[in-house]
């Protein structure tokens, strides 16, 4: 087992109306809605916890699975303690950068570095170990 680079901090669901979709998840899990705007909601145990949020896409279409005419849309959001540090880290690990601190699994899913926020521990401690052999 290696040293994480980061951890998960969101799952980040695109959609048209992030209040109505967080609504919902916040009924169908029994917690709260954290964070509130127009453009973007968070449902978590608390203000203090990762969660799911969901993010406006005005011209968001819904997904068609099993049919892959429109493929489903999510992104993960993973905390690092360090921009800097974590950047190569994804990379070498397989990830492709995309723009900004956006980057590609190596499957293509699109995934976000973030700062890790004042309420979360650290990550770790030292640095990631990569070698898997």
């Amino acid at each position: 087992m290696t040293s994480p680079v980061g951890r998960r901090h969101h799952l980040i669901v695109d959609c048209r109306d992030p209040l109505a979709l967080a609504t919902f998840w916040s009924a169908v899990l029994g917690e709260p809605i954290t964070f509130e705007s127009d453009d973007f909601c968070v449902v978590a145990r608390s203000s203090e916890h990762s969660g799911l949020a969901f993010q406006l896409a005005p011209d968001h279409v819904a997904p068609t699975w099993p049919s892959p005419a429109v493929p489903q849309q999510a992104h993960l959001d993973v905390m690092v303690d360090d921009l800097d540090a974590a950047r190569p880290l994804v990379v070498a690990l397989g990830a492709r950068l995309l723009e900004g601190d956006v980057y590609a699994d190596p499957a293509g899913h699109p995934f976000c570095l973030i700062p890790r926020p004042g309420w979360a521990p650290p990550i770790a401690v030292g640095s990631p170990l990569l070698d898997r052999r």
